[in-house]
């Protein structure tokens, strides 16, 4: 017993000794050291729970050290702790009505997670306490966009340019919202394609279309031109994006010519699109293509944006008699401005009926035994507020017959403007 009971006081002794070093090492540091180690905890080793716990150090020392408890919530917030964020922001603007730095944070908060009334509330009470605060403004611009209150958002840009003019922030902003307001639009594009052994002419595609915004969504006529085989074909197009409810829209087309050589005589197309939780999109749908054969070809789709950038893997899936002919592709795009400014890549193999280029291929009796692999480069600029260029450079390696394959590039400009 009596070595028990030295073994139990030796453990106790070991277990305070170790409670005490380490509140002797936390009192060690200031606030503002534990304030600057959480910053570096979070930001160079993307330790957020540790950051967490240095920051709570702090606020034991400093209750109301604000700039802390911003930060605190902040760091709640990139690690989708959301209530917790909530919390810290509420506190600090009990203490200091319509703290900047807070309600800027809390306002970034709802509005990343899709309740920009919430966030339009939020950044409202800044305001009123800081009536010229340009991140305050141009937040409180971009919920209002997301709301739809275009009028609104323009005034709050305008009013920001008027007293910095040099603010490319609001500058920017106000030319996609005044592209989101345009009702009509105009759009022209060319596509030269080569190829090293399949053919020994290149190939001339155009449209000319136009496109209108309505209440139910965008429609769009188009004509499509196409020189192939030096033979000239002209297609006709309507596309349609109807939209159903705030959580589901869909996409129709109709299209039709009279050379099912060079395009199909007739096509159509249909897809529903769902917006997910968590900035995710599905959608799923069919292309008929009607050349000698009739082909339908279905279509899966899943997207998802995450801060700068959009992801979206589709597939195209082909049955016949004898096979299924599977597509895949995976595009990403990066986005450094509005919805027309954006650079992207598509990596992919197989036919896509989206394709004017080899939309020829779709036979229903070769379509299963020909191979595709893929790459794309695309770019798209917003010039002004209402004109757009886009610029696209692709290469595939095609197979047009059984054991035969060749390289085929293509290069594609176009330019939109909008009214």
């Amino acid at each position: 017993m009596p070595h028990l009971y030295q073994t139990f006081k030796a453990v106790i002794l070991a277990v305070f000794l170790v409670s005490f070093a380490a509140v002797a090492q936390e009192q060690e540091y200031t606030t503002d050291e534990l304030y600057t180690q959480a910053r570096n905890a979070a930001f160079e080793e993307d330790d957020y729970p540790k950051a967490i716990a240095l920051l709570k150090a702090a606020l034991k020392k400093s209750p109301d050290y604000l700039e802390v408890r911003v930060f605190l919530g902040r760091i709640y917030t990139y690690s989708d702790s959301l209530p917790q964020a909530r919390m810290a922001f509420e506190e600090v603007l009990a203490k200091e009505k319509g703290h900047e730095e807070a309600s800027f944070a809390y306002g970034n908060l709802e509005f990343w997670n899709d309740n920009s009334e919430a966030a339009l509330k939020v950044v409202n009470k800044g305001l009123d306490y800081h009536p010229e605060s340009e991140n305050l403004g141009l937040l409180k611009a971009k919920v209002l966009r997301d709301l739809e209150a275009y009028e609104e958002a323009t005034a709050t840009l305008q009013g920001l340019l008027e007293q910095n003019p040099k603010l490319d922030q609001a500058r920017s902003l106000l030319s996609s919202i005044n592209s989101a307001t345009a009702k009509n639009a105009v759009g022209l594009n060319y596509e030269f394609v080569y190829f090293d052994e399949r053919f020994d002419d290149p190939w001339h595609l155009a449209a000319l279309d136009y496109i209108r915004q309505t209440k139910l969504g965008s429609v769009a006529a188009r004509i499509n031109f196409a020189n192939r085989f030096r033979t000239d074909a002209l297609q006709f197009e309507v596309d349609a994006y109807p939209r159903i409810s705030d959580v589901f829209y869909t996409y129709v087309n109709l299209g039709i010519s009279s050379d099912s050589g060079i395009f199909p005589q007739y096509r159509a197309g249909f897809s529903l699109f769902s917006n997910l939780p968590a900035s995710f999109e599905a959608d799923a749908g069919f292309r008929y293509l009607a050349f000698d054969d009739d082909t339908f070809v279905y279509t899966l789709g899943l997207g998802k944006y995450y801060k700068n950038y959009w992801f979206n893997f589709r597939t195209y899936l082909t049955p016949s008699d004898s096979a299924l002919s599977q597509s895949y592709a995976l595009t990403v795009r990066y986005y450094f401005g509005g919805a027309d400014d954006f650079i992207g890549a598509r990596i992919g193999t197989g036919i896509s009926p989206d394709d004017n280029a080899n939309s020829a291929l779709f036979n229903g009796a070769t379509i299963t035994r020909l191979r595709s692999n893929n790459l794309t480069l695309f770019y798209r600029k917003l010039l002004g507020a209402t004109h757009v260029l886009t610029a696209q450079a692709g290469l595939e390696d095609q197979e047009y017959a059984a054991d035969s394959s060749g390289l085929q590039f293509s290069v594609s400009v176009g330019f939109i403007k909008r009214f």
